[in-house]
């Protein structure tokens, strides 16, 4: 069964961190690219950070770079999603995401919450 997982999750103080883990199977996870995705109450879901397959390129939201780090172990099946210097805006539910055989695959989302 292909599978998405985040995990990582939680209450956090403005200016704290977390780590969010993305646990995938199913399918060749070393051969695709991912992404994280949040979503805000009452926004729609916006793209936070992505990875190529390998690992050696990543890209960021502009509300996130220099705080967050997109990472990846392919010898354990996850993806990461380090991030530093929390904001009241991060407050969202946050997704990992593929497209595997067409198909636009999520997990069910972890909860980050900022508090000020």
């Amino acid at each position: 069964q292909v599978q998405l997982v985040e995990s990582g999750g939680g209450l956090v103080q403005a200016g704290g961190s977390l780590r969010l883990s993305c646990a995938a199977s199913g399918f060749p996870f070393s051969s695709f690219g991912m992404g994280w995705f949040r979503q805000a109450p009452g926004k729609e879901r916006e793209f936070v950070a992505g990875i190529t397959w390998s690992g050696d390129s990543t890209r960021y939201a502009d509300s996130v770079k220099g705080r967050f780090t997109v990472s990846r172990d392919n010898a354990k099946n996850t993806m990461y999603l380090q991030m530093n210097d929390l904001k009241p805006e991060d407050t969202a539910v946050y997704y990992c995401n593929t497209v595997y055989r067409t198909q636009n695959l999520w997990g069910q989302g972890t909860q980050v919450t900022v508090s000020s």
